[in-house]
Parts: C-alpha cells; structure tokens; sequence
C-alpha cells in the first residue's frame, strides 16, 4: 500500500535536500515526460534554514508565485515557499505529488552549498521543449563539445538544478553532466548512486487539501 501524508504534515516533515516529484496527464507534461524518457514530469528540492519557511527550489515555465530570492515574479530557475508551489502545482497544473527524504547530515557547510547555487542559478531561463530534448540527448553523447563546467547554464531544467545543488552539497560524484539528469532519475524506480553514504526514502503520497482551506491566489 503506498504511503500518504498530508501536504500540511509533510511541509512540516521536509528538510533540505528532500526531493518532491511531480506527474500530471496534461498534454505539456506528457510531453516533457516523453522528450525525456521519465515517469515523472518535474522534480524539486526542498530547502529549510533556520526560521523561514520551507521553500522549494526548481525550475518551471510558469511565474504564479514571487521568487522569494529577488522577490519578484519570472520564469525559469526559481525559489518559493513550498507549500504555495506545491499547492500550484497540485490545483493549478493538475499534478500528484509525492515527497523522498533525503538521509544525510545536513551541516552549516552543506547550507552555505545551496545558497551559494540559489544565488548562482536563480533567474536562469527555462528551455523550450524541443531545446530541453536536444540537451537531454546531448547529456549522453560522451564526446560533445562544452564548456569546462556546466554551473554556468544559459538555460536550466528542473533536473539539471537538482543535479547542480546536489552535487555542490556533495552528494553526487563530480564528473556527470548535469543534463544528464532528468526527473525520473530521482524516482526510486532509477539507480541513483549517491555519494558520503547519502540515500533517498522511498516516495510518499502527498494529499492536497481541498480548494476551500486558503491557498494561493496565482498571478
């Protein structure tokens, strides 16, 4: 029987690193889920430091929510409050969501880690669908002419922003291309190697409230 969880009680329960997954049925994210060979359709991290609320850092097409780094509303790579992105991406996008915590020390120096890749690649623009298969391809020819390091994305997919803070967190070997990584790859159905004895749990269900209890209003 899978496991289910309030969106409420998992808001409470996320750390930083948990991974949230989504999959929804709409055209666009069957597409996503088709150009990229994934059961899944979008994948964020979840970041929780000292006194501010649980925040969710990804990528996506959409600007409902104020980025809670600049404060203001833009496509691409972005951070907001999780349980508003979550609900979005639940009553908006039409998407199921199911959170993976992450079993690993988080220290002063792994947060330092991710804020130092918020300030790098918040902004960073969201590729077309035809661009995000062609970089996806690219990820698994071995020999593709690239710059020295990927950090620098001129375009950034949720995957690829995932696979970027994991790896300044030290929790994916050096080495692979971050686009490489899609969102299936952080499904348990995928083999994925991390590195310091890190694991991933296994996914669980989250339920949304109904639409009466407050939520967001989308822009």
């Amino acid at each position: 029987m899978e496991t289910r969880i309030s969106l409420d009680d998992a808001t409470e329960l996320t750390r930083t690193g948990d991974i949230w997954l989504f999959r929804g049925e709409s055209a666009a994210d069957r597409a996503i889920q088709l150009t990229t060979n994934s059961p899944i359709n979008h994948v964020g991290m979840a970041i929780v430091i000292e006194d501010l609320p649980p925040l969710m850092w990804h990528a996506e097409l959409g600007r409902s929510l104020p980025d809670v780094w600049t404060g203001s509303h833009h496509r691409g790579v972005q951070l907001h409050d999780l349980r508003d992105a979550v609900l979005v991406w639940s009553r908006r996008y039409g998407q199921r969501a199911w959170l993976r915590q992450l079993e690993y020390p988080i220290t002063r120096e792994t947060e330092d880690a991710v804020l130092r890749t918020v300030a790098r690649l918040d902004g960073t623009p969201f590729p077309s669908t035809a661009r995000l298969a062609s970089r996806w391809l690219r990820g698994r020819i071995p020999k593709f002419r690239r710059g020295e390091r990927e950090l620098e994305l001129e375009t950034a997919y949720c995957a690829e922003v995932v696979a970027v803070t994991y790896e300044e967190m030290g929790l994916l070997p050096p080495g692979r291309r971050p686009n490489w990584y899609d969102p299936g790859r952080f499904w348990s159905g995928d083999d994925l190697d991390l590195a310091g004895g890190a694991t991933l749990g296994e996914e669980i269900a989250v339920d949304i409230p109904p639409p009466d209890e407050p939520s967001v209003t989308p822009s």
